[in-house]
């Protein structure tokens, strides 16, 4: 498969009250042509921070301090202007972001904000623009597209809204789609209407996606492979059954065995014990470490490299040296493994 989008040794730094907050540490993912590929991890782990900087959309008070973002022939961590970053963010790559009604305007139309989207990077007259905004709000399954073109977003659904912006985040044809927590503030039967629009989106319009979410069960069915990201690393990466169903690294246990599927009746649903580190500090070994249960000395003084376990599956644990102890994976992801399709 050909390699779209290719982040190496990504670190990006805020300034907060004086003091520096490394939100990246290292990171490094690539992206192939046509694949679904989903970032997953607990809220504050550098997801959505991650794939902003690919957009160019940053804090004020963020920068990247180093490391490289490869796409096409361009370096997007050396980006410096916004006249550079229009020529990708909308037009190459896109984003779906969280919350539909902040990311929408509620002083105007509809078919405007798609519309909007399309003429801003293509060359078009404003009739012509308006048949694309149709077609684009019928392939995001938005009934009757003249009636709800002239509509405002309070006339909307949840489920609609975030409809319209998917519609705008297509509208400009993007190689790349970045989908930050896209059914977050949605109810579960709504959450599967859009997980199988964007599986049909990507067909239609030939799309490389990033889904970044903390629910796993959200993406069991649509990503080809999965990143697992702790404290600003990727820990774990593999193809989706990979990770799934052959879990190595201790947060990604611990993540799994958080699916609420895996609970048994009468007894407390599993949580991860601890919070997760200081980013203002310097973090010494496995950043999991204090949180796992099976750590062992060298997690605490050194930070464990990639180990491969396949060709497309590795993790940075200690626990894959080949001195290391074995240690068994936990009751629920045996559980987990055992039953397969019936949990995820």
């Amino acid at each position: 498969m050909k390699k779209i989008l290719e982040i190496q040794d990504l670190v990006i730094k805020f300034n907060l009250r004086g003091k520096t907050l490394t939100a990246i540490r290292g990171a490094s993912l690539d992206l192939y042509k046509g694949e679904s590929l989903a970032i997953v991890g607990e809220s504050g782990s550098g997801k959505s921070v991650f794939t902003k900087s690919c957009m160019g959309l940053l804090d004020q008070n963020g920068w990247i301090d180093s490391g490289h973002i490869l796409y096409n022939d361009f370096d997007l961590g050396e980006f410096k202007t916004e006249k550079e970053w229009l020529n990708i963010r909308g037009k190459k790559i896109a984003m779906v972001f969280q919350d539909p009604m902040t990311s929408l305007n509620p002083l105007k139309t509809i078919g405007k904000q798609v519309e909007e989207a399309v003429l801003l990077h293509r060359k078009l007259k404003k009739s012509e623009a308006k048949k694309i905004v149709l077609s684009i709000l019928d392939d995001v399954g938005i009934p009757e597209p003249e009636v709800r073109y002239k509509q405002y977003p309070f006339e909307f659904s949840g489920g609609m809204r975030q409809r319209v912006v998917i519609a705008i985040a297509v509208a400009c044809n993007p190689e790349i789609l970045i989908c930050d927590e896209p059914t977050t503030a949605l109810d579960v039967t709504i959450q599967a209407q859009i997980m199988d629009l964007l599986k049909n989106l990507q067909e239609k319009y030939n799309l490389s996606i990033i889904y970044i979410t903390h629910d796993l069960g959200v993406v069991a069915h649509v990503a080809d492979r999965v990143a697992v990201m702790y404290a600003g690393d990727i820990v774990e990466i593999g193809l989706s059954d990979e990770i799934f169903f052959d879990p190595r690294h201790p947060y990604t246990w611990a993540l799994l065995s958080s699916l609420p599927q895996l609970g048994i009746k009468g007894e407390d649903l599993y949580a991860i014990q601890g919070t997760p580190p200081n980013l203002f500090k310097e973090i010494k070994g496995d950043a999991f470490a204090p949180r796992n249960p099976n750590a062992l000395e060298i997690d605490f003084i050194h930070k464990p490299p990639y180990f491969e376990i396949t060709d497309t599956h590795k993790a940075k644990t200690w626990l894959l040296d080949p001195r290391a102890p074995k240690v068994p994976r936990p009751a629920l992801i045996e559980k987990l493994i055992l039953e397969g399709n019936e949990v995820v």
